[in-house]
């Protein structure tokens, strides 16, 4: 995989309602270790074509990952079609039937949720900057639209309202860079925490959502076509706004480091 010679995936999200962020993770059954069932369904991207998924999941009372090869008996993937965000991936839902893997396939340094949490705060990092990216296009397309868009003799981008919201977004984005940049001083200096990852990426993508949906105001019925990318834009930032942390989950785990006070359980 490092190689690029094999395709993985990641299977984390359990569809399980009762579980979840707050409590018991992402596994339904208590497992034991050596040969063992897994009984495990998860909202996987790449999940079809991988050769191979880390599924994370009980193994008594202690969450781990396991490695699942393709072809194993009574595992297989099934395409989620209809999707009108991050059209670009596959996304795929993992099923695990009586699966049984030998104690080999256990990832044996990764106990409990910090092995896919660190995972998941390098993802979230790189989330805080590439929302900005997302939002500077939409930026960036509008302006020229509202630059080049005449009405009544005169470009739209002369119009108050029509600056206010360019202000706005410059404004943001602006902002969510100097944060962006901000955690990334801190990662270099080994000083970043989970909840400076929590607050960037929450605050980073609700404003470049924003943004995506303003610029799409701008370009009126201009910006739901494809001939500009601002519609495609937001509806991925849809996703990405619930991906990776919901905007209230880390909103909680924010509250609960300034607080003391755990609202999420």
């Amino acid at each position: 995989m490092a190689a690029g010679r094999a395709i993985g995936s990641f299977g984390l999200t359990e569809p399980d309602p009762r579980l979840g962020s707050g409590r018991d993770g992402d596994a339904r059954a208590p497992r034991r270790r050596g040969l063992g069932p897994l009984g495990h369904q998860a909202l996987d991207h790449n999940g079809s074509i991988a050769d191979v998924s880390v599924i994370w999941a009980k193994d008594g009372e202690t969450i781990r990952g396991f490695l699942i090869e393709r072809g194993a008996p009574g595992f297989s993937a099934h395409d989620i079609k209809g999707k009108f965000s991050l059209r670009a991936s596959i996304t795929s839902e993992l099923v695990l039937e009586d699966v049984r893997v030998p104690a080999s396939a256990m990832l044996p340094e990764a106990g409990g949720l910090g092995g896919p949490f660190s995972c998941l705060n390098q993802a979230r990092y790189g989330i805080a900057w590439g929302a900005l990216g997302a939002a500077r296009t939409c930026y960036v397309t509008a302006l020229r639209y509202a630059q080049e868009r005449r009405q009544f003799d005169r470009p739209i981008a002369g119009y108050q309202l029509v600056q206010q919201k360019l202000v706005h977004m410059l404004t943001e984005i602006t902002k969510g860079q100097l944060l962006a940049w901000r955690l990334g001083r801190l990662k270099d200096a080994g000083k970043m925490r989970p909840e400076h990852v929590s607050l960037a990426k929450r605050n980073n993508v609700g404003v470049a959502l924003d943004i995506a949906r303003l610029a799409r105001d701008i370009l009126g019925a201009n910006g739901i076509v494809n001939e500009y990318p601002v519609i495609r834009h937001m509806l991925n930032l849809e996703t990405v706004n619930t991906y990776e942390g919901t905007h209230d989950m880390h909103t909680l785990i924010i509250g609960r480091d300034i607080t003391g006070l755990d609202a999420i359980r």
